[in-house]
């Protein structure tokens, strides 16, 4: 199941054209690029339950894509489409309160990612609470898959301490994060290559030490 090049021209075109009256022109062009994501996001949940726990293949595709619509009320941007296709994967499809796997898919600017990202108040305790109590567990959950703690995306962090926490702790940098993730760009090349299924489902699987190091810290 592959990522088809038409998808991508779509994408292109609606970034140039993003208004309704394109759109409703396009619909049929937006119907076959959904409906080429949903199957290459069904396809990648099967291989996902095939060695993560959290994951069934009995989750479907729709429940996971977020819509293309985009909300404009609070935006000065008034475009009223997203021109890219996203879908965030959990057993509760886009809307778990926990880790999970993440694919955005945008010419030019297209990432998987994995984790959990901005945890509500009680669930960042428990995380910030198994680093300081288990950093190494971290730092193993992170090498098992050949990462180290600089993958993990420092663009959602507290300039200072977190309540309880000092400076001089071994684990700041970590501890200061408000969300927790790995995050891996993708040049389109990669996104339209043959085996990018394969690919994305190989580099996933490298995330699930430490996807199931975020799962028991908010489970316990």
């Amino acid at each position: 199941m592959n990522i088809a090049a038409s998808t991508f021209d779509f994408l292109k075109a609606l970034k140039e054209n993003n208004n309704r009256e394109w759109f409703n022109a396009n619909k049929a062009s937006y119907e076959q690029a959904k409906e080429n994501i949903e199957n290459f996001i069904q396809a990648l949940i099967n291989n996902l339950a095939t060695f993560d726990p959290h994951i069934e293949n009995s989750i479907q595709a729709k429940q996971c894509l977020f819509r293309i619509y985009r909300d404009v009320r609070f935006s000065k941007d008034k475009s009223p489409y997203k021109a890219w296709f996203a879908a965030g994967i959990s057993l509760d499809g886009r809307k778990l309160d926990g880790p999970e796997y993440y694919v955005h898919l945008e010419p030019g600017n297209s990432f998987v990612a994995v984790g959990y990202w901005r945890p509500k108040k009680e669930h960042l305790e428990l995380i910030r609470q198994e680093i300081d109590y288990n950093f190494a567990g971290l730092e193993k959950a992170l090498a098992d898959g050949n990462w180290t703690t600089d993958d993990l995306s420092k663009e959602d962090q507290l300039k200072r301490p977190p309540a309880g926490y000092t400076e001089d702790h071994e684990a700041i940098e970590i501890l200061k994060l408000k969300s927790f993730i790995l995050y891996k760009p993708l040049e389109d090349e990669q996104i339209l290559k043959a085996f990018a299924l394969e690919d994305i489902t190989k580099l996933f699987q490298r995330t699930l030490s430490f996807k199931i190091f975020i799962h028991e810290a908010i489970e316990n």
